[in-house]
């Protein structure tokens, strides 16, 4: 079953199935209203603001959240009712829309060793498109990922480290995500070091582009 994956701003990505709709991280620097229109489920993978606009997702009350315990304690907090609120950790396997995401368990990157790392995961839907959040996440062994979305501005993040994770998973396509933070001359050394170093296509994307996956 085709997907279509459209980037939605930093870390934000909607995926479109013949079934239905879903978003992951729909975060204060993304598109949150194109993220929410329509859907029914949301993926977080930790409780960063950038990754989840708590408030906005809290009173979308037709929207089920399936995240770390962290992120819906925040949810329940701001008002959300907690039967829209779905636990999850490294080793589920979610249907969502009719994809199967399968929840993989790595660990925030550090920022410093003074700054908490929160709860968090990753997401791999229908073993073709990686989502990592936070976190230079592993493709399980014998997954050939289609589509890896890879951050490439943070506080985290080393663009060498970028390198060798795009390296690690051998992506067939890397779109670039979470570069909010980033001017354009900075995303476009990002965009061109992937290129260069890497064996995948790389893919930018704008808020509101797509590309197809199956």
């Amino acid at each position: 079953m085709p997907l279509t994956l459209t980037r939605l701003g930093h870390s934000c990505v909607r995926v479109d199935t013949a079934r239905g709709a879903f978003s992951i991280d729909p975060g204060t620097f993304s598109d949150v209203a194109a993220a929410l229109e329509g859907v029914t489920v949301v993926l977080v993978t930790h409780v960063h603001p950038d990754h989840v606009d708590v408030d906005v997702l809290a009173a979308a009350d037709g929207v089920d959240v399936h995240a770390p315990a962290q992120v819906l304690d925040a949810l329940a907090d701001a008002g959300a009712r907690r039967e829209r609120l779905h636990p999850v950790a490294a080793g589920d396997v979610l249907d969502v829309a009719g994809a199967q995401v399968r929840v993989l368990g790595e660990r925030h990157e550090m920022v410093h060793e003074d700054v908490p790392r929160p709860e968090h995961v990753a997401y791999l839907v229908d073993d073709l498109v990686l989502h990592p959040g936070d976190s230079y996440a592993p493709a399980p062994p014998g997954t050939r990922v289609d589509v890896l979305l890879e951050p490439v501005g943070a506080p985290w993040l080393r663009l060498g480290d970028a390198v060798d994770h795009v390296r690690a998973v051998a992506p067939a396509r890397v779109v670039p995500i979470h570069d909010a933070l980033l001017s354009d001359a900075g995303r476009a050394v990002a965009v061109r070091l992937l290129a260069q170093l890497t064996a995948a296509q790389v893919v930018p994307l704008s808020t509101g582009e797509s590309v197809t996956v199956g």
